[in-house]
């Protein structure tokens, strides 16, 4: 159990904390600015910052105190014995369905050892041979042009295993993958060194929302904002201009200097997600328990 001063003061947390990423975002889009790199943490994925800025504090917390009423708006909300707590029994069949798969995909994912030897060329096989209308980031340069992106390509190996990075890549490119990713073999292929692998954890978590803690949520944001950077400063745009030094992964120094950071990132992801499998596992567990005993 929460008391109020405590709970609030949690909340007021979680709200400036996330302010630092959604105000500047606003603030784009009333100025009608576009940015290659921050943006996609709010076009891609698709929790609305409006969301992102909520606090709830997980399943098994109660709140406290007269203030607390105002979490009975979501119908995850009930009222129990002081205060105001998630009520599991609610929790519709489609978010139980999504809390089983993602526990799956998650427990999958953290039993493999991480492969660190993709060197972030997806985003390479996104422009590979492409159109110009195919091309996603047509304001900035490639650092290359297309006749050295294309080589880049064609002298490696491409190794991706996950679905929503694969599909983005041209018609050309998707045959030189060495393995061919689809939404059904996503919990047999998906592994913990892929940098959209942890990206990911945000969008498990927010999937879960509100039964995933505000605070992990955060957390996953925030990593999933560092491999993005990453992500971009290893792809074939030039990105200096605003600050993001490219990681030249054409090179040997390049490449060692991607691994490097890779596995920094794929470090940080391991406690995430294990508490967003334990999540998961408490939430299903939980709901499980209590329709056992009201059958």
């Amino acid at each position: 159990m929460l008391g109020e001063a405590a709970w609030t003061a949690r909340r007021d947390e979680h709200v400036a904390r996330v302010r630092r990423w959604t105000e500047p975002h606003a603030r784009r889009r009333a100025a009608g600015e576009k940015h290659p790199v921050l943006d996609f943490m709010f076009t891609y994925y698709s929790f609305r910052p409006s969301k992102l800025l909520r606090w709830h504090p997980g399943p098994g917390v109660v709140l406290a105190g007269s203030s607390a009423r105002e979490y009975l708006r979501w119908p995850a909300y009930a009222e129990v014995p002081g205060g105001v707590a998630l009520d599991l029994v609610a929790l519709p069949d489609n978010r139980r369905e999504t809390a089983s798969f993602v526990l799956d995909l998650l427990r999958a994912t953290a039993a493999r050892t991480p492969r660190l030897n993709c060197f972030g060329l997806h985003e390479w096989a996104m422009v590979y041979r492409a159109g110009e209308e195919e091309i996603r980031h047509t304001g900035w340069p490639l650092r290359l042009g297309r006749g050295g992106t294309n080589e880049v390509v064609e002298s490696s190996k491409l190794r991706c295993t996950h679905y929503d990075a694969f599909r983005f890549f041209t018609a050309p490119a998707r045959p030189r993958n060495t393995v061919q990713p689809s939404r059904p073999r996503q919990i047999e292929l998906e592994q913990p060194g892929c940098l959209h692998a942890t990206m990911d954890l945000y969008k498990w978590a927010y999937k879960l929302d509100p039964y995933a803690p505000s605070d992990l949520l955060a957390d996953c944001f925030e990593l999933a904002l560092e491999v993005r950077a990453l992500d971009m400063r290893a792809s074939p745009y030039d990105l200096s201009a605003i600050g993001f030094e490219p990681v030249p992964i054409e090179s040997e120094r390049g490449r060692a200097q991607y691994v490097r950071e890779q596995a920094a990132l794929t470090e940080r992801a391991a406690p995430l997600r294990e508490r967003l499998t334990a999540v998961c596992a408490a939430v299903l567990t939980s709901t499980s328990a209590q329709h056992e005993s009201h059958s």
